[in-house]
């Protein structure tokens, strides 16, 4: 059975972006159509999550090379990189505070109590990141995840709305994407090209930094 998932789970996304290349709507994004036809089909046939992942394992485990794969396209754009250093550094630093604003912004707005509002901060980084950073400032790390996966999956389904009527080059684009949505954000940016690959993963990278360092200084400063 575990394997079976596994094989469903390729088949399905590689059907979600032959159909997301037929119409391009941002409701059809892959990896969400993706992550709902597995809910579902596992909410019918009642496959326990544990069975599932005994054959999706290797999916995730592919997660860290696939981060990793992403240092080519930075390579090759390394000399935008080194001309704009200064200027995507201060962009994600301002993403990042953003970020996690907004976070203690919604929050507070809808009266969650202390626990569930320090598990939303870090929303914007990278899952790896935001895990051990929302269980040191005394969040709940497993619903981090879910926090993080949310964020992402709103930041990839607006973004295009953004892009339309602010006008973003491509370098911005890709700060935007990696900033506010991490992983989701530079799956998204493969589709405007390799400088906007390049700059969401540097932009990832720094704000998965800047944040593990800036959280518990947020909290700190707010006194949550």
């Amino acid at each position: 059975m575990a394997f079976i998932m596994l094989l469903l789970t390729i088949l399905t996304f590689l059907l979600m972006g032959k159909i997301y290349s037929e119409y391009r709507t941002p409701l059809l994004t892959p990896v969400l159509t993706t992550v709902a036809v597995m809910v579902a089909v596992l909410l019918i046939t009642g496959v326990s999550y544990e069975t599932y992942m005994e054959g999706a394992v290797w999916i995730d485990r592919m997660l860290g090379p696939a981060v990793v794969a992403l240092a080519y396209p930075m390579y090759r754009q390394r000399a935008v990189l080194k001309k704009h250093f200064l200027p995507i550094v201060v962009s994600v630093i301002v993403g990042v505070i953003t970020a996690f604003g907004s976070g203690y912004a919604m929050a507070t707005a809808l009266g969650l109590e202390r626990e569930l509002l320090l598990t939303i901060l870090p929303k914007s980084l990278t899952t790896p990141i935001a895990v051990p950073v929302a269980s040191e400032i005394g969040g709940i790390p497993s619903m981090a995840v879910a926090f993080t996966m949310i964020a992402g999956f709103t930041a990839i389904l607006t973004s295009p709305l953004f892009f339309k009527y602010i006008p973003f080059g491509n370098s911005g684009k890709g700060i935007a994407l990696g900033t506010a949505a991490h992983g989701l954000g530079t799956s998204k940016a493969v589709e405007y090209g390799e400088e906007t690959v390049s700059m969401s993963s540097v932009a990832m990278s720094l704000a998965a930094i800047i944040g593990s360092f800036f959280g518990p200084f947020f909290v700190w400063l707010l006194a949550i």
